[in-house]
């Protein structure tokens, strides 16, 4: 089947890693995504070259191409009357309208719902913020280190109580991608809606929101125990099951295993680990029998593991049926087979330049990882958009002299 967005048009108005992200997805599921930036400075994200201890130099950013992937990108100025008459006309043409901008910013510059809607009723109205869009702090702007992992309770939980300050988010946008699916879905529902039934919809995702949905079973659970979610703070996952845990290999590395059932899975394990005594041990006769003598199990397992090396056990545990997983970094994860054999990691045509990989978006349609385009250059294509829109030369050279388009 085609892209299942193939002949849907997104006019982005957005910036930084969230909402953009939201765009990013709906390329990669076959969108046409227009990327309107500010006329003179871009998107400020093209600015951003150094995250945590990395910097990107040269021309390929991967916080550009993570969350513009696949779109165009046009400069325009939304102060100017002639500039919000170029919006328009886009948005007559679109299928959605998503945007970052706060309250105040989208009315200052005339594209809230009641003005897009105003030029294109059946438009799908998505807008991601930082705290949701009701509230005394609707207005209030925020990143996804403040509402996503401060504020929704990830950083408080993941925090050991004697650690001075807080664990900070694993990699860079990570809130803002996550959010930024959601809104993609929410978009997609809105459309599938609007083609059902004829009635849009204004889509609305957040920050806060999106951090509390991931971390819902742990605030649901604190709502019913009256306490908070505390992360464990040792290798041990299940209190009382040694298949539950981290394991240290020989070259220091790491095994993951989660096994909840350890009664089902014990005599495997053993066979597995090269200890297949074990499993007709009388202390580990039954799911009962291993909690309580979790600690000697966990440390029959831990020794065993102990002894090879990731790569050994990597191919001795590839037929047990329990779960369990190779703790990976980012560079390990790029080589894991699984990865590769689901085209999870797409190459990307770098036309001047060299190719390079980006993590493709997670859905996948018909067992067919998307394709991905890389992100535009700043305002790469205004003269084809306007054209596009049947501006001759003459009023396109107009708009550049007087600055409404870069």
């Amino acid at each position: 089947m085609q892209s299942p967005m193939s002949g849907v048009r997104v006019l982005e108005v957005a910036m930084y890693g969230f909402v953009t992200s939201a765009g990013a997805v709906l390329a990669d599921w076959g969108a046409e995504v227009l990327k309107v930036e500010h006329a003179v400075t871009g998107d400020p994200q093209r600015g951003l070259r150094r995250t945590g201890s990395f910097v990107v130099e040269g021309d390929l950013n991967p916080n550009v191409e993570h969350p513009n992937r696949g779109k165009r990108s046009i400069g325009l100025d939304l102060t100017q009357e002639r500039g919000r008459e170029v919006l328009y006309r886009l948005a007559r043409q679109s299928d959605v309208f998503l945007t970052s901008l706060l309250p105040g910013s989208r009315q200052r510059f005339e594209i809230d719902v009641e003005h897009i809607r105003g030029v294109n009723p059946r438009i799908v109205y998505a807008r991601g913020s930082a705290l949701g869009a009701r509230g005394e702090e609707a207005d209030r702007g925020g990143y996804d280190m403040t509402a996503f992992w401060s504020r929704a309770s990830t950083a408080a939980s993941i925090t050991p109580p004697d650690v001075e300050g807080l664990i900070p988010p694993p990699a860079p946008a990570y809130g803002d991608t996550i959010s930024g699916t959601n809104l993609a879905g929410g978009i997609a529902a809105a459309l599938f809606a609007r083609e059902r039934t004829g009635e849009t919809s204004v889509v609305d995702v957040s920050l806060l929101g999106s951090g509390l949905w991931a971390m819902g079973m742990a605030v649901s659970s604190s709502l019913l125990l009256r306490r908070p979610w505390e992360a464990p703070r040792t290798g041990t996952l299940g209190s009382g099951n040694p298949l539950s845990s981290l394991y240290r290999t020989a070259d220091g590395r790491y095994l993951s295993l989660v096994m909840l059932q350890p009664g089902r899975y014990w005599a495997e394990v053993c066979r597995h680990i090269g200890r297949p005594e074990a499993a007709e041990d009388p202390r580990f006769a039954s799911a009962e029998d291993i909690a309580a003598h979790a600690e000697e199990a966990a440390a029959l397992v831990a020794e065993a593991i102990a002894a090879q090396p990731l790569s050994y056990w990597t191919a001795a545990l590839a037929t047990l049926s329990g779960p369990w997983a190779p703790v990976q970094d980012t560079l390990q994860v790029a080589d894991d087979p699984q990865v590769r054999s689901n085209g999870y990691l797409r190459t990307v045509p770098g036309g001047d330049g060299p190719d390079y990989r980006l993590v493709a978006s997670p859905v996948q349609f018909d067992e067919r990882p998307p394709d991905l385009g890389r992100a535009p250059r700043f305002a790469e294509h205004t003269d084809e958009v306007l054209t596009g829109l049947g501006l001759d030369w003459e009023e396109v050279v107009s708009l550049k002299v007087d600055g409404v388009v870069t």
